[in-house]
């Protein structure tokens, strides 16, 4: 499976926790709260959907009558199919929930552990916060090394370009050492109205970035249309 799959695999199965959904709902969730899916395709959802199932974290169950105008000829059938989480399947979120390896610094996927955050354990939260800064912290070094070898042989324009690449990556350090110093104060972040509510509750944010900059916290318009 590769980094992507299991990216957008946590996503629909942290989604469907908090209700049951059809495909394009959920494509809008996922276009709307969770940014790093922007540009993902129905091509790219049911494949996912239909491993869920397989997998017996899903199951299909027949919805409304009403036919998706966008899905149903992707998908091949008429009707919206509602997917609803199995315990099985919240067993397998509430594990990888809990998981603090490298995969849940990188950007891509960080962006999709924190706006589940408000569905994550405080010490969970604390490591993959401070992974997630430690590997920033690297990534600054190098880039400040890397502009140090080759500033005399940079014209101002591509100077400019990394100096914006490091500012974004210190401004998300920032960001990070703010949520560090809330988490170890126990104070939680309210009212950004993220995908899930509980013991605290995070903004999901409307995609970070990749190089980290300072993310959106704009609510999205979670209307299933």
């Amino acid at each position: 499976m590769s980094r992507r799959s299991g990216i957008l695999e946590f996503a629909v199965l942290g989604l469907l926790r908090e209700s049951p959904m059809h495909g394009y709902e959920l494509r809008k969730r996922l276009n709307t709260s969770l940014g790093v899916f922007r540009a993902f395709s129905y091509g790219t959802l049911y494949p996912c959907l239909k491993t869920l199932v397989t997998n017996g974290w899903l199951i299909e169950e027949p919805g409304s009558t009403h036919e998706d105008p966008l899905a149903a000829p992707l998908a091949g059938r008429r009707a919206k199919i509602v997917y609803r989480l199995t315990a099985e399947g919240k067993e397998h979120f509430e594990e990888l929930l809990s998981q603090t390896g490298p995969d849940a610094y990188e950007d891509e996927h960080f962006a999709a552990r924190f706006a589940f955050f408000g569905q994550t354990s405080r010490d969970v939260r604390m490591r993959v916060l401070e992974g997630r800064r430690s590997r920033l912290e690297e990534r600054l070094e190098k880039m400040r090394a890397s502009l140090v070898r080759t500033r005399e042989r940079l014209d101002d324009y591509t100077l400019e370009l990394q100096r914006h690449g490091m500012e974004s990556v210190e401004r998300e350090v920032r960001w990070l050492n703010e949520l560090i110093e809330s988490e170890r104060a126990g104070r939680d972040l309210k009212g950004s109205g993220g995908p899930a509510q509980q013991d605290t509750t995070y903004g999901a944010p409307g995609g970070l970035p990749r190089a980290g900059e300072t993310p959106r916290t704009d609510t999205p318009d979670d209307t299933a249309t």
